[in-house]
């Protein structure tokens, strides 16, 4: 395990990360240090731990609300990836559709090239 030293409202403490996270711990105790900064200018020394739970709430509603937009993209998604299946769908069986009506305009065009042919190698009197 890494050990890690984190300023958090002038304090120094010192946290065990995994290997290789230490930057990324370092990054979120600067963001909660933020919080704390936030609060403290608001709020004044009111107590470390009012500060501290303070700050967490605050991270818990942006949490909550992300969760909740979250949510929201993923039925989105759903639902694009719902309504491309169906239109995909729909254009195989516009395309299968297309493909017979040709096949069939093909047939009748080979019919009447067929009677033309006839009627030019007939003999004219």
């Amino acid at each position: 395990m890494a050990q890690v030293t984190v300023m958090i409202d002038g304090k120094a403490y010192r946290m065990a990360c995994e290997e290789g996270q230490e930057s990324h711990l370092t990054d979120l105790a600067d963001r909660f240090d933020r919080y704390v900064g936030h609060l403290k200018s608001q709020f004044g020394e009111i107590g470390d731990l009012r500060i501290t739970v303070m700050a967490g709430i605050m991270i818990m509603d942006e949490l909550s609300e992300m969760t909740r937009k979250l949510g929201l993209l993923e039925t989105e998604v759903a639902a694009l990836k719902s309504n491309r299946d169906g239109a995909l769908e729909n254009q195989q069986h516009n395309e299968h559709r297309v493909v017979l009506a040709l096949g069939e305009l093909a047939s009748r065009l080979d019919g009447l090239t067929a009677k033309l042919n006839g009627r030019t190698s007939a003999p004219v009197n």
